[in-house]
Formats: structure tokens, C-alpha cells, sequence
């Protein structure tokens, strides 16, 4: 499987879903109206997944998931999956991803679950290169956020470690955020900290800041990791010294509103991260394709 963490358990629960979106319940596995009808159940074939966009790729170990399940489903007859390139790889249009070998009912009832993933997870693993080559250099790397696609996070967050970004947390369960609402309800910043080491002494705890006294208060209280949340560039440089002039070991984040255009002057702040809720919430997908080959028809 994939160098970057393929979540394996969770794209099989996906491939159910979709599966069971495209197929229906009829008959227990589902069905295929047009491909059932029209393909003789003991056709083979040689089809391609191809490039029709430049991109990253990113999920490739979906394709052998779908085609397993939907030949499991329907007893259609295996299909073998010979990959041409890795995850996290660059590809242009006309470039074969993938190789499929076997029946052509499988293939055909799987081409668009297959197509739906793989164009997705690429489109994301794309955008996160773009964020990921603009901060080369500067010693910031790029975040994702929680803003993902309902039943899709791990898929997603999978897609930004292939296109050269990384994960910030990945729910409300491994790591305590922090942030406006809560010290409202908390009755303030230093309150809703404590509160959260109180209850949860060995989680790490990141506190949002959008001010440099707010973010001295959170390194007085013992935080070590801020979101400085829209800042412009001056503001975000004069918290970066303030903070580590402090002498304590503080990891600092500029999120909120940031685009690529803007990224290099973030970046050089002296900030490590830059959280981009878009590289899950607005990346058009990579254009891929299915295409049966002529030459063994």
C-alpha cells in the first residue's frame, strides 16, 4: 500500500456507501441495469484509468477496493489492478494510472464509484502540492483542517499527506481546540485552558488567538501551540517575536481567510504552519477517466 498511510478500513466503509448508493439493495448486492443487461457474463477485457487533467494523485489503492467489492457483490468475476504510478506522483493529461484486467461486467459496474474517489482524493492531493511548492523554503509547511467532506475525512486528510501537506488533528477527539466560543462559555482564555488540562491532562491543547496579548496569555498559562487566526502579515510578525521572545518552545499557526497568492508573506513571519481550510472544502477534482482498450476488444 501507499508510503503516505493509506486508511484502508476506512475507504472499504466508503466503497460500501457508494456501492450501495449506485447499485441499490435489489437482489441483496444490488444491481446494474445497463451493464447486466448488455455484457455477456463471460466477457473480459483490458481497460485504462487515465489522466484527462494535470495533477497529484492520490487513492489509487481504492480501484483494487471497488473491484473487489462489487465482484464480491454481484459474482461478477475478478478484476486485476496493475498500477503505473504511486500516490503522491505527478501526472498529466494522457498519463495511464491504472490497468485493469478481467471481467468487463466488474469493470463496468465499478468504473464510476472508482472515477467519484480517485478524481476527488487527486483533486485534494493537487491543491495541497500547489500550497505545499508556494511555502518551499520558507520553513512553514501547510495544515488541513476539520472542514471535510461528511464520511470522506480520513480519505481527504489521506489526499493532503499525498500532496506534500500535513495533518493538523483529525476530530474533536485527539486533540482540544480552543477557540472564541469556548472562552466565551468558559468565562475567558485562561479559564477554558485550565479547564481542558483539568479534564484532559494528556491531550494537547492549541488555543486560537487573534491578538499578541491573547497569545502572551495562552503561553503565560502553559499553551504551546497558537492559531493566530486573521492576522495580516505585520500583526502575525510582531506575535511571532513577542512569542518567542518568551524563550518558550511555542509552535505557531496563521490561519484564516489565506490564499496562495498571499502564502510566502505568511509564511515568512516566522510562523510553522498555515491552516488552509480549502484544500478539503474547495479543491476541484483531478479529471480521470475509464477507458475500455480497442486493441482487445
Amino acid at each position: 500500500m501507499s508510503g503516505h498511510g493509506f486508511p484502508e478500513e476506512d475507504a472499504r466503509l466508503v466503497v460500501e456507501r457508494a456501492l450501495d448508493e449506485d447499485l441499490g439493495t435489489h437482489g441483496g448486492g444490488g444491481r446494474d441495469v445497463t451493464t447486466l443487461a448488455t455484457i455477456p457474463a463471460s466477457q473480459e477485457s483490458v481497460s485504462h484509468v487515465v489522466a484527462r487533467s494535470s495533477g497529484v494523485v492520490a487513492g489509487l489503492p481504492v480501484v483494487a477496493l471497488v473491484l473487489d467489492a462489487v465482484a464480491r457483490r454481484l459474482s461478477t468475476g475478478a478484476v486485476a489492478v496493475e498500477l503505473h504510478v504511486a500516490d503522491g506522483d505527478r501526472v498529466v493529461r494522457g498519463d495511464r494510472l491504472a490497468t485493469l484486467r478481467g471481467t468487463t461486467r466488474t469493470t463496468l459496474v465499478a468504473e464510476r464509484t472508482v472515477l467519484n474517489v480517485l478524481s476527488r482524493t487527486s483533486g485534494v492531493a493537487t491543491h495541497t502540492r500547489r500550497w505545499a511548492d508556494e511555502l518551499e523554503g520558507t520553513g512553514a509547511s501547510v495544515l488541513d483542517t476539520r472542514k471535510t467532506t461528511p464520511g470522506l475525512r480520513a480519505l481527504e486528510k489521506y489526499a493532503v499527506r499525498c500532496g506534500g501537506g500535513t495533518n493538523k488533528r483529525m476530530g474533536l477527539y485527539d486533540v482540544a481546540m480552543i477557540k472564541d466560543n469556548h472562552k466565551l462559555a468558559a468565562g475567558g482564555l485562561t479559564a477554558a485552558y485550565e479547564a481542558v488540562r483539568r479534564e484532559y491532562p494528556d491531550v494537547d491543547v492549541q488555543v486560537e488567538v487573534t491578538t499578541t496579548a491573547e497569545a502572551l496569555e495562552s503561553v503565560a498559562v502553559g499553551a504551546r501551540f497558537l492559531l493566530c487566526d486573521n492576522m495580516t502579515p505585520a500583526q502575525l510578525a510582531a506575535t511571532v517575536t513577542a512569542v518567542r521572545d518568551t524563550g518558550e518552545v511555542v509552535e505557531l499557526e496563521a490561519t484564516g481567510g489565506l490564499t496562495l497568492e498571499v502564502a510566502r508573506d505568511y509564511a515568512q513571519t516566522g510562523v510553522d504552519y498555515l491552516s488552509v481550510g480549502g484544500l478539503t472544502h474547495s479543491s476541484p477534482i483531478v479529471d480521470i477517466a475509464l477507458d475500455l482498450d480497442p486493441d482487445d476488444a
